[in-house]
């Protein structure tokens, strides 16, 4: 194992150290305010929401390009990237107008 591979080790457990603590440590907070627990769970309510709706509209059609090797595509994986995908694509679109009116309503007042 050369020192690529460790940083690249190094690298996988801090993202996942700092999934963990972005999760954890919100919810620790709020359990002195149980009223924005509720608000959390609406919104994870509503991205997975985005994401099965993303998921069930998403065809699994694979190229035959695709499906042999080195790639060995399937139809459900096809299905899963193209949900993955189109929910990037949504939320992209949804934050990108939240921004814009967040800064149009800031110059009115």
């Amino acid at each position: 194992m050369d020192l690529i591979d460790f940083f690249i080790y190094l690298a996988d457990i801090m993202l996942l150290l700092g999934i963990v603590l972005a999760i954890v440590l919100p919810l620790i907070k709020s359990l002195d305010d149980p009223g924005s627990l509720v608000k959390t769970g609406i919104g994870f309510v509503a991205i997975a929401g985005i994401l099965v709706v993303s998921y069930l509209i998403s065809d699994g059609e694979v190229s035959a390009k695709f499906a042999a090797d080195p790639f060995n595509l399937t139809p459900e994986m096809s299905k899963f990237i193209g949900g993955c995908l189109l929910a990037t694509y949504l939320l992209g679109i949804v934050s990108l107008v939240a921004i814009v009116y967040a800064e149009i309503n800031k110059a009115v007042k």
